[in-house]
């Protein structure tokens, strides 16, 4: 089977196609005292997919994905299994609102403890009655798959936190979650990047109508080229690698269908 094939498969990670699906299996979770793990799948995901085994056996473990990026969106749809854009960082938001509804605590580990503190202030005085029991920040360079790491889920499970948002980046975040999940097994993970910087304003968002016509990483790269520049270009390489294998798929789905 040629590479490009091989990467559609991943499109098949996504298992909840709408943000209000996810909310609704949150919901149930924490009223069940269950614990749960959320990534959210995006181009940049994929091209490291490909190559890191140790990526790929955390993301098969998550118990809920999401797309993350217009091309999964568009690429979902040419093989006839649309599912809905749910960007990592606009979970934060409702998530924490339901928190506060149904009195879970939540936690955050990543950043910077100023980012954190400010994200929790921020967060607190938007969702009354939200509480944040715990903040940890790794060191810069921290390894996933240190011993470390189960300590902070040791802090975590001892915190009674119900919902960890993990702001460290892939693939540090999704391989954290799936270790944290084992020693926390009724705190939910949830992967959110930069969200938390964005919420505490020490990292800035493309505006909407930049997201609206899909050139989010076009501004993102402008605002950091050095840093961003080949990793989009891995990006594209990977979407040029996927368009024809997943019109091949829809045209088989389709004979299938006898359509």
């Amino acid at each position: 089977m040629k590479q490009g094939s091989r990467t559609v498969d991943f499109l098949s990670l996504v298992n909840c196609p709408t943000q209000a699906a996810l909310l609704r299996e949150i919901e149930t979770c924490l009223k069940d005292g269950r614990g749960f793990t959320v990534a959210t799948l995006n181009l940049d995901h994929i091209v490291k997919l490909r190559h890191d085994a140790g990526f790929r056996a955390a993301y098969g473990a998550h118990s809920h994905v999401v797309a993350d990026g217009n091309p999964i969106v568009w690429l979902r749809k040419m093989v006839n299994r649309p599912v809905e854009l749910v960007p990592g960082s606009e979970l934060i938001d409702p998530i924490c609102a339901l928190a506060a509804r149904v009195g879970a605590p939540v936690a955050f580990l990543g950043s910077t403890e100023e980012t954190l503190a400010l994200a929790a202030e921020r967060l607190g005085a938007k969702y009354p009655g939200l509480n944040v029991v715990a903040r940890i920040v790794p060191p810069f360079g921290f390894d996933p798959n240190g011993a470390e790491v189960a300590d902070y889920a040791a802090q975590l499970r001892d915190s009674g936190a119900q919902v960890c948002f993990l702001a460290l980046g892939a693939p540090k975040q999704e391989i954290v979650a799936t270790r944290a999940a084992q020693i926390a097994p009724a705190c939910g993970f949830v992967s959110i990047g930069a969200g938390l910087d964005f919420i505490a304003g020490s990292q800035t968002r493309a505006p909407k109508w930049v997201r609206a016509i899909a050139m989010e990483w076009f501004w993102r790269m402008a605002s950091n080229p050095k840093r961003l520049a080949k990793r989009y270009f891995d990006c594209f390489v990977v979407l040029g690698a996927m368009i024809g294998p997943a019109m091949r798929a829809r045209s088989e789905g389709d004979r299938a269908d006898g359509r």
